[in-house]
């Protein structure tokens, strides 16, 4: 399946019978599951095992194309230790033109079987990206990242949203590593860097970008984005 969406896209949370493999040609799209959130651009690809809900966001223009996997066919081709959940994987070279093949092509049945069997083997999964960001599984946790994603200028303090949410800074400080792997310092950070990257695929300038997730210099929000991504913020916009 293939096809070209429009920035503002919005494919609402739902499962498919058969597992799929999402990613894009051009633009970026957002993958979100109930642990957390991916930023896919086209080096990035995504899994969803059958039945696995998720939602998808088209942040910039984007040809987006899906493989779908017959769950019996996939539990016969997968290789051993393919992990039962949703994850993001990288685009490598063989995996890029066994794609192009498929979708540009005209590949004889028997053929077409040999690659999308063959795909599942090129499977590198991303451990951590920095294009991820965990969510909390507590009530507690849940309320305070929807408090802090609605916060990019970072103007309400660590004390402040802990009050919002009925709960303490000491609190936070337990939960987000527990839940998340990420203290909530530098969990509020990653979201603040991949929401400056929605505003860059979107065409902001870096300076705007900065400026929308409360950086009062590019020279600090470079920095920051360094540490966050290990990438220079010049790969990403202009």
């Amino acid at each position: 399946m293939q096809g070209k969406f429009a920035a503002g896209f919005v494919y609402e949370q739902h499962v498919h019978e058969q597992a799929q493999l999402i990613f894009t040609v051009s633009g970026t799209i957002q993958v979100a599951t109930d642990v957390g959130r991916w930023l896919v651009p086209p080096q990035l690809a995504v899994w969803a095992p059958t039945n696995a809900a998720h939602s998808v966001e088209v942040v910039s223009d984007a040809e987006s194309w899906s493989i779908y996997y017959d769950d019996q066919a996939c539990r016969r081709w997968a290789p051993r230790g393919l992990p039962e959940r949703p994850f993001v994987l990288r685009m490598t070279p063989i995996l890029r033109e066994l794609l192009r093949g498929l979708f540009e092509g005209s590949p004889s049945s028997q053929k077409a079987e040999l690659m999308v069997r063959l795909i599942l083997h090129e499977f590198i999964e991303v451990p951590a990206p920095p294009t991820f960001l965990p969510l909390p599984t507590s009530h507690i946790g849940r309320r305070l990242a929807g408090l802090a994603l609605a916060d990019p200028m970072c103007r309400l303090s660590l004390s402040q949203l802990a009050a919002l949410a009925a709960t303490s800074p000491r609190t936070i400080s337990r939960l987000f590593p527990d839940e998340t792997g990420l203290t909530f310092k530098s969990w509020r950070q990653r979201a603040r860097i991949i929401a400056a990257i929605d505003r860059l695929a979107m065409g902001d300038t870096m300076l705007s970008a900065a400026g929308f997730v409360g950086f009062t210099s590019l020279s600090s929000f470079a920095h920051s984005f360094r540490a966050v991504t290990g990438s220079s913020v010049y790969d990403f916009g202009t």
